[in-house]
Order: structure tokens, then C-alpha cells, then sequence
């Protein structure tokens, strides 16, 4: 796998952003727009998926996270391919772990496929992360839901799709977003209207605003117990 690209904090790092590109991408293609809008003391990271065949692009090779055999809602799946992805996307924020930035300052993100894995990568991870932010994408192997969970009920989800995705349609979201209701507490679903396959303005300005709420709170405690310190 190639490596990622990483936008480094511009003050001391507190928290970490780990966002995975959708299909035919790479880590290029999101970093310069979530470096635009995430809070100065968090890092940046967008790793590239591995170069495989794509069942549903005719076997064509192209970065991909697992294998997409049709994007018809209860079609088959590529099972071994998500939970290898996920299981990547589980030492990404391990590595975080060990640097320091505990799970609950981690916010898992991604669009499409990508928002698709970290759905999937958040749900069954064994700590409380921060927050997902998952775009115009799906919950893989929704049929193991909520079973397969482990993670705590509280990780708040924010899920966000246009209404005229060719690709991803959707309903897909939608349905994706009422089983994710059904079982987790905090999940947000928002519609752009007239948006295709793609991101927008609005939609960055909501991830900015939702990621600094994610990771705000404790920024700001921290600078008021360094204050203190300083003046005792």
C-alpha cells in the first residue's frame, strides 16, 4: 500500500482525523480540502488504498479497499476484503494510540467506499472514538448489524448525502442511516439537495463545524489547565 498522505497539526496535535478516499482515488484527492477545514491541533491523515481488481468496473485494476461487486442493496459482498480493510484502518488509529492521541480525540471519515469502510472500521473497534463523518456512502454487511458491533452505542455518526447520487444512491444512505438509528444513539443523516456523487461547500462546512464540535470541548479544557498552571 502506498504511503499516506499526512497533513501534520499546525499546534500541538490533541486529536487525529483518519480519512479513507473513495474508489479509484487516492489520498491525494481529499487532503488539501480537510486540511482547509479541520482545527489547527488536529492531523490529517489519508492513507491510499491498495491497487486490485474491481469486480463491478469489469475487473479493472484501481485503488480500491475491497472488492465492489454491484452496488445493489442486498447484493453480494466482498466479506474478506472489508474486514482485511477494516482491520488496516484498526492499526491506522492503534499507530495514533501509541503516539499519544487517545481514541476518543480520533475521528474516522471517508466517502463512499471510503465513508463505507469507516463505518464499518468505527462499529467494530473496542474503544469510543470521536466521531465518523461518512459521505455519500453505505454500511457494509449491514446484515451482521447490529451483532457485529462492539464498539459504544455514544460514537456519534454523521452521514451526509446528495439526493441526485447517480452511484450511490440515495435510498441506500437512507436505509443505511435508519439501521445505524436503530441501534446507535447519536447519528445525524443530511441531504444536500441537487448533489450528485460528490462533495460540496456546504457539506465541507458542516464537517468542519461537526469535527470541531467532536474535538473542541477537551482543546479547550486543556488550554484552560495549561493557563492555570502557568499562572499558579
Amino acid at each position: 500500500m502506498a504511503a499516506p498522505v499526512i497533513v501534520e497539526a499546525t499546534v500541538k496535535q490533541t486529536a487525529t482525523l483518519i480519512f479513507m478516499h473513495g474508489l479509484g482515488d487516492t489520498g491525494h484527492g481529499w487532503s488539501s480540502a480537510l486540511a482547509a477545514i479541520r482545527p489547527p491541533f488536529m492531523k490529517v491523515i489519508c492513507p491510499t488504498a491498495p491497487t486490485q481488481p474491481v469486480s463491478l468496473n469489469a475487473g479493472f485494476r484501481m485503488p480500491s479497499w475491497f472488492d465492489l461487486k454491484t452496488l445493489d442493496i442486498g447484493g453480494p459482498e466482498d466479506e474478506p476484503g472489508i474486514q482485511s480493510a477494516r482491520d488496516s484502518v484498526h492499526g491506522m488509529i492503534q499507530k495514533e494510540i501509541s503516539a499519544g492521541i487517545p481514541a476518543n480525540r480520533i475521528v474516522l471519515g471517508g466517502f463512499s467506499q471510503g465513508g463505507a469502510l469507516a463505518l464499518y472500521s468505527a462499529l467494530t473497534y473496542d474503544q469510543p472514538l470521536a466521531g465518523v463523518v461518512a459521505l455519500s456512502c453505505w454500511l457494509p454487511l449491514h446484515k451482521q448489524f447490529p451483532g457485529a458491533k462492539v464498539n459504544s452505542d455514544d460514537v456519534p455518526i454523521f452521514q451526509a448525502h446528495g439526493d441526485y447520487d447517480p452511484v450511490v444512491p440515495y435510498k441506500f444512505g437512507q436505509l443505511s442511516a435508519s439501521l445505524l438509528k436503530s441501534f446507535m444513539k447519536n447519528v445525524t443523516f443530511k441531504t444536500y439537495n441537487g448533489l450528485s456523487h460528490s462533495s460540496s461547500d456546504d457539506e465541507m462546512d458542516d464537517v468542519k463545524d461537526i469535527i470541531s464540535k467532536w474535538t473542541q470541548w477537551d482543546s479547550q479544557n486543556m488550554a484552560r489547565k495549561a493557563q492555570c498552571c502557568q499562572l499558579s
